[in-house]
């Protein structure tokens, strides 16, 4: 998809390979690379680990999460901060391991944030996006909404080289009247109607070259079509406007080496992700700490993409738990199954007929289609029907369609209901939620470049 041209965006001359960034010196202090050559981030929003699994894959050094919700920050927990992680951070000791909202460190830490000025790379993060996503009701006054706007002020803090944020593609959009009824709808400066988009491209252009774009996912490999707002942001003490590249021109121009690298294609299918996780080819095992439920065993890849979600794992994947359907509901399934893929309407949601034709009051299911990439895949896994067996998928399969490798573990509660929605983040709502690792890894890559190259004609600067 064309990216637009953002508020504060620069120039877009050269082509990958070519010297990316400007000859200045920083203004900043500090190196700009660490003392082992990694560049170095922070994870805002960290959710259960998405963006960061693919920072760290890209060769970054992560120097700490914030996470607020219990069950996310366990995950993170058991993936990064363990002895025996494949990937760590390098936590510092004054802040605790604990999960904490960004409010909270920024009035508890900020002379330690402050003291950081200069030496983060990058901050990256995500915003909750519940509020301006259309995979449910938008909500224009979710508190949740606002959080971006304590984002913008870690930025100000931290004064990160580079910022990378992903959000929803409703973020783009403005709220109509309908949807803010009774309240006043977001307005720039100008009297016009602004999108939360555009008010964050707003408030950091002051200090950063800010681009943005909609990508679609299935675009770069993942087996998930998954509409993202990206935005990435250059210093601007750091880096000279005429000389910064448009990111998503790299990041279009260095696709397909890097999935080659990893022996994916540019295009994934929800088969090609998820078959070998199918119950009639590997039979059912007990439940994970849980007799009530069952399990589905495993034997093996068979596609290369599967083989690459291995990523060298010996063992069983975890989280291949299944729902307890009952036996009318698991036949009803099937009854849909067979019609939608009969009539060629798998990947496609249930229209007001089919939904009374089966009793179905959920506006939101769909039949998986398998030669397509996935539909984006959300925080209900009812929404979701397996394209050859009568059921939901697992949260296994749904990391699958994320890009998360088979032996990254997920932690807390499986659902939730209710009020809780909007407290809890179980394991269904941490895979939706995350930034797909393969993505994240792609972004650290072209990233990565710009600071490399930046570093190098400073270094040649200098010498002169």
């Amino acid at each position: 998809m064309e990216p637009h041209r953002p508020i504060g965006a620069v120039s877009q001359r050269r082509v990958l390979g070519e010297p990316l960034l400007g000859s200045n010196d920083l203004a900043a202090p500090g190196s700009l690379l660490s003392s082992d050559g990694a560049p170095t981030f922070v994870d805002v929003f960290a959710g259960c680990g998405g963006l960061t699994l693919g920072l760290m894959r890209a060769g970054w050094r992560g120097m700490f999460a914030v996470e607020k919700d219990a069950f996310a920050f366990a995950t993170l927990e058991a993936n990064f901060l363990q002895r025996n992680s494949l990937y760590q951070f390098d936590w510092p000791k004054w802040l605790p391991k604990e999960a904490c909202d960004v409010r909270t460190l920024l009035e508890t830490h900020a002379a330690k944030f402050k003291g950081m000025r200069g030496s983060v790379d990058l901050l990256a993060g995500g915003p909750p996006c519940q509020g301006f996503s259309s995979a449910g009701r938008r909500k224009p006054h979710d508190p949740r909404n606002q959080l971006f706007r304590d984002y913008v002020s870690l930025v100000e803090m931290l004064q990160p080289r580079l910022i990378l944020l992903e959000n929803v593609e409703g973020i783009t959009r403005p709220f109509g009247d309908g949807e803010v009824a009774g309240k006043k709808a977001n307005r720039s400066r100008l009297g016009e109607r602004e999108s939360y988009a555009e008010a964050i491209e707003r408030a950091l252009a002051k200090s950063y070259h800010v681009f943005t774009s909609v990508i679609r996912c299935s675009e770069y490999g993942i087996p998930q079509s998954r509409p993202r707002f990206i935005l990435i942001g250059y210093l601007k003490t750091a880096f000279q406007e005429a000389d910064v590249d448009h990111p998503f021109e790299q990041l279009d121009q260095c696709k397909q080496a890097f999935l080659a690298e990893r022996g994916l294609k540019p295009r994934t299918t929800a088969r090609q992700a998820i078959s070998d996780l199918e119950i009639r080819r590997n039979g059912l095992i007990d439940g994970e700490g849980a007799p009530r439920f069952k399990s589905i065993g495993y034997k093996g890849p068979l596609s290369d993409y599967q083989k690459a979600m291995r990523d060298g794992h010996a063992g069983m994947p975890s989280d291949t738990r299944l729902a307890r359907h009952r036996p009318d509901i698991a036949r009803r399934f099937a009854r849909i199954i067979a019609a939608m893929t009969k009539r060629d309407r798998l990947g496609i949601q249930l229209n007001a007929e089919q939904r009374k034709e089966f009793g179905v009051g959920k506006s939101t299911l769909r039949v998986l289609n398998p030669d397509t990439p996935a539909p984006t895949i959300t925080s209900l896994p009812d929404d979701l029907l397996h394209y050859a067996e009568p059921r939901t998928l697992t949260v296994r399969e749904n990391a699958r369609l994320q890009t998360f490798p088979d032996w990254f573990v997920f932690k807390g509660k499986y659902t939730t209901g209710g009020d809780r929605r909007a407290r809890e983040v179980p394991r269904f709502t941490q895979v939706a939620n995350a930034v797909p690792p393969l993505l994240a890894e792609l972004f650290g890559t072209v990233l990565s470049s710009a600071l490399c190259q930046k570093s190098a004609v400073t270094r040649r600067s200098e010498a002169a």
